[in-house]
């Protein structure tokens, strides 16, 4: 295997891991808590989920011939919680398979190719860590948001507390 398909390929693995770790986040909390907001200028896990797949729908369509800011994308109305649960999943679910189809169509000669985003010019390597990136960034705030909503009854997504020596190898 050589470097380009190797990045690739852990590139997908990388993506994959944070989508699941959001989506056991999401698997913990109830319908209310999907549109619950902190305060007035914080985004609730609906909002971030909404942000994040009109992103990568953006980002991943016609992502080696188009700007990956596409001209139909409203962005400000990705901040405003008007979707159901099941249209936020369905949306979330869409973005999140643009990503995938994309990625597993490139090859190892596209990683040095130029795109654009938002009229400024990347490598496809450099937008694949971009996004990777913004993503994560914003995983961490579903998780934030859905580890503070179930409190006691939050399920770890990793090492729970006091129990590192359990992880140690033998």
């Amino acid at each position: 295997m050589n470097l380009g398909r190797h990045f690739l390929d852990d590139a997908i693995k990388s993506f994959k891991k944070g989508k699941a770790l959001a989506d056991k986040a999401i698997a913990q909390i109830e319908e209310k808590d999907f549109h619950w907001q902190p305060d007035n200028e914080s985004n609730s896990i609906a909002i971030v989920m909404k942000h994040v797949s009109g992103n990568m729908i953006s980002r991943w369509t016609d992502f080696l011939t188009t700007d990956g800011e596409k001209k139909d994308r409203n962005r400000d109305t990705e901040f405003v919680d008007d979707k159901s649960v099941e249209e936020l999943m369905a949306f979330w679910d869409r973005g999140w398979q643009v990503l995938f189809n994309t990625l597993s169509s490139l090859n190892e000669d596209d990683l040095l190719k130029t795109v654009y985003i938002r009229a400024e010019p990347h490598t496809v390597v450099e937008a694949i860590n971009r996004q990777m990136t913004h993503y994560g960034y914003h995983i961490g705030q579903i998780v934030y948001l859905a580890k503070h909503l179930r409190s006691e009854n939050w399920k770890s997504l990793s090492i729970p507390r006091g129990k590192s020596a359990d992880y140690l190898p033998k």
